[in-house]
């Protein structure tokens, strides 16, 4: 499968998901080993005008699961992937749409994670994800560990 149609494949998931669907989100690309994810703030704004908290959150959620969901269709391999635990930092309001980029945590292998998941049928890795402000910087961040569990 190419880059291109994985990438299609993850904006149908998308669409397929009505929370995900109801945000606006756009599968904008992938590049650098990062996912980056679009959301309109017309449609996760809050009470204050800015981005709402849990909007910030699931954007980040949903670009976690992305990314380990696209690495696994660009290997080949098909699996269930799921959130276990995510840890948030709201740093600072977010006035602008939403943009989540995704990557896998630093020291964490791929590799590793592929050889534990053909192994044993189901592995875990760290991925961190961030809303960038427009100015530069983060308006929020989450440090997830995804778990993917092989179809059979």
């Amino acid at each position: 499968m190419s880059a291109e149609e994985a990438l299609q494949e993850l904006r149908e998931y998308c669409r397929g998901m009505p929370p995900v669907a109801a945000m606006g989100v756009e599968v904008d690309g992938f590049h650098d080993g990062a996912l980056r994810l679009t959301a309109p703030l017309s449609a996760n704004v809050n009470d204050k005008g800015n981005a709402f908290g849990g909007s910030l959150t699931s954007l980040m959620t949903v670009a976690g699961w992305g990314l380990v969901t696209l690495k696994l269709r660009l290997a080949g391999l098909k699996a269930e992937v799921y959130v276990a635990d995510s840890q948030v930092r709201y740093l600072a309001p977010l006035y602008a749409d939403l943009v989540a980029d995704a990557m896998f945590g630093e020291g964490q292998s791929w590799e590793t994670f592929l050889d534990t998941l053909v192994q044993r049928g189901r592995a875990r890795i760290q991925v961190d994800a961030r809303v960038v402000l427009p100015e530069g910087g983060s308006a929020t961040t989450l440090v997830g560990r995804f778990v993917a569990i092989a179809k059979r």
